[in-house]
């Protein structure tokens, strides 16, 4: 979670003093904001954290899509899983 009184940095002080802030980045798992001209630019994160967050948009997404399938399922836009199976293997059979 990104601290505001902690984690907002200059570029020019992230350029300077690297290796302090990588080993914050790795300690605290924070992002870390960096500004140019007083605007944020860049966030930067250790790769663990980069890593859990792809793996929680992921999970995010695969939700959204049992969400999407259940929603049409209840409007009467799908068809029972036997039927598509049996339309898959017959196919598999013409093959």
């Amino acid at each position: 979670m990104l601290d505001l009184t902690q984690d907002i940095r200059s570029l020019t002080e992230f350029k300077r003093n690297t290796s302090e802030l990588v080993d914050n980045l790795k300690r605290t798992k924070h992002p870390l904001v960096l500004t140019v001209n007083g605007k944020a630019e860049l966030v930067v994160q250790d790769a663990e954290s980069y890593q859990a967050l792809l793996n929680a948009a992921e999970l995010l997404e695969t939700l959204k899509g049992i969400k999407r399938g259940l929603e049409q399922m209840q409007a009467g836009q799908g068809r029972p899983a036997e039927d598509f199976f049996a339309e898959i293997f017959e196919q598999l059979d013409d093959v």
